[in-house]
Parts: structure tokens; C-alpha cells; sequence
């Protein structure tokens, strides 16, 4: 959830400003509303994107300018934040309700969770950062929000994604793997998941793994190997799923970061990929921790 963006985003097409503006305008384009960055859904009986046209989104209602999406079925489609009241106003005569991103990833098509993606991202990266970073003047957007742009330095910002690593660790004899329960969320949910943390600069993929399973679990790592990725939109991470073997098995958890770390059986964790587990619960579906935990206890 959250690939398979079916947009074409334009990249030409942005260069030209008028365009764009007059592509606001445009009675064939499309719109989708969020509200405190929760995305409008329709559809019955299966859940879609609420796409509105133009003409439905007043200007006094938005508290943002569109953000430019892409292009699809022959229309161009922006996202556009509007105003609390403008929300109880289009649930009200469209039938559509506002929900959580989150929870839309789990109930939409997958190419409609990866637009979700997109435009959650850019959303919240504009809402974050209305000031150049270089002078502290603010900045505007270009492009159809592709970039932000100083009008005092001149200088460019563009949307941040933020690379995360997140690995299943299988031991020597390949029948555990090392899952993990972090401070936050995953402890009030009493769920184990695979290890995972950011990225630092000028790091590669395989380094970046071997250092957060020593940071969170005390681990030595070995033959890392790439698996998947997913985007993440809260707020704008990359899931860099990997798979990578133990050169040690003693745990030495990092206990301020990680609540529990253990090794489990496959059989534990195909019981609970089933959610027949006494001991285990793992993420759903919605993430790639499951999807990495799953294709290495099925071996597929």
C-alpha cells in the first residue's frame, strides 16, 4: 500500500507557470480535498478517492493553494487543503466523509493509496515549510508545488523524503528471525515488528542496516539484501525493506529505544501471520514490515 501511483506527474508540463494556473481553472481538472491532512473518500459499496470538480472548491474555503498532483484520464488533478467549515460543508451535500490517511490505505485500491501517499507528502512538507530555510524570508510555491522557491535569495527547496531502513534478521540456521517492540506506538499495540530506523548521510543501504540492528538489538550483521520499498507518508519516509543474516544471536537491546527484542520461530510467526499467536501480533498488511516478515517465513 501506498506504490503504484497510476499519475503521470508532468514533469514538463510544470515547467510552464501559466499553465498550470490555468489548469486551476480548468473545468475538466480534479480535485481532492483534505482536511487537517485527512483525505475526502466516496464510493459505495467499495471506498474511492472523492475527486470534486473544479467549480465545487471555492477559493475562501482553502487554506492552501492547489497542489498539483498530475495528470490522469485526461484531466490534471491537484490536492487542496480546505477549511474546517468547508469540510462539514462537503460532507454534507456530497455524502463523502474525511478519513484518516492512514485508515484510507487500508480500505482503498492500491494505485488510490499511492496518490494518497503522494499528496498527504507534499501536503504536510508545504504546511512545514512556508520559510526559506537559507534567509528565513518566506518562500512561495513553483512548479505546481514541486518546489519552494525564495523570492528574497532566490534560493530552491524541494519536498524532503527521508530513507528508512527496515530489516527482518534471520539466525545462522535461517529458522528464527529477530523482531522487535519499540517505545510508542508498537508497545501500546503489544506488537513486535521488524527493526528499522533512519538513514544517516553518506551511508549505504547495508551499512545503515548493520548499525540500527547493533544500535536497537546489539546484533552483528551479515549478507544484507534488498527486498522492497514502500513510501510512507507520515510524514514523508521511504521504507527500504531488507532481509539480512546473523553473524550473532546474543541480544543486547537497546533499552531506552526498544521495549523487547526476541527471537521467534517460524512456526510462531506463521501462526501469527494468521493471527493465531498467543505470543506474537505482527503489523497488518498496510506495511511493509508484515510483507517482510511474511516472505521470510513462507519463503516466497
Amino acid at each position: 500500500m501506498f506504490a503504484g501511483n497510476p499519475l503521470d506527474r508532468g514533469e514538463a508540463e510544470r515547467r510552464d507557470e501559466e499553465w498550470i494556473a490555468a489548469q486551476t481553472q480548468d473545468p475538466q481538472s480534479q480535485y481532492l480535498p483534505f482536511s487537517n491532512l485527512n483525505v475526502l473518500l466516496g464510493g459505495d459499496p467499495e471506498p474511492t478517492l472523492g475527486w470534486l470538480p473544479t467549480d465545487s472548491i471555492p477559493s475562501d474555503s482553502t487554506v492552501s493553494t492547489p497542489t498539483m498532483l498530475g495528470m490522469m484520464d485526461g484531466s490534471t488533478r491537484f490536492a487542496i487543503e480546505v477549511n474546517e467549515d468547508a469540510a462539514a460543508f462537503i460532507e454534507e451535500w456530497s455524502g463523502m466523509k474525511f478519513e484518516d490517511c492512514r485508515a484510507a490505505g487500508e480500505l482503498l485500491p492500491v494505485p488510490e493509496g499511492g496518490i494518497v501517499a503522494q499528496a498527504r507528502a507534499q501536503l504536510d512538507w508545504h504546511r512545514r515549510h512556508r520559510f526559506c530555510s537559507v534567509c528565513g524570508k518566506p518562500s512561495e510555491k513553483r512548479r505546481g508545488g514541486q518546489v519552494r522557491f525564495c523570492p528574497s535569495c532566490k534560493a530552491q527547496h524541494f519536498p524532503r523524503t527521508d530513507p528508512v531502513v527496515i530489516t527482518v534478521v534471520e539466525d545462522k540456521a535461517g529458522d528464527r528471525c529477530l523482531l522487535g517492540q519499540s517505545r510508542g506506538r508498537l508497545q501500546r499495540m503489544r506488537m513486535y515488528s521488524a527493526l528499522a530506523g533512519f538513514m544517516d548521510q553518506a551511508e549505504a543501504i547495508e551499512e545503515a542496516v548493520a548499525r540500527e540492528i547493533m544500535e536497537e538489538a546489539g546484533i552483528q550483521v551479515k549478507n544484507v539484501r534488498y527486498h522492497s520499498s514502500q513510501p510512507w507518508p507520515f510524514p514523508s519516509s521511504l521504507m527500504i525493506g531488507c532481509i539480512a543474516e546473523a553473524a550473532t544471536t546474543e541480544i543486547n537491546m537497546d533499552a531506552e529505544e526498544m521495549t523487547d527484542v526476541q527471537w521467534f520461530s517460524r512456526s510462531e510467526v506463521l501462526l501469527a501471520l494468521e493471527g493465531k499467536s498467543e505470543k506474537l501480533t505482527v503489523p497488518a498488511p498496510l506495511a511493509i514490515a508484515h510483507h517482510l516478515i511474511k516472505s521470510w517465513a513462507t519463503g516466497k
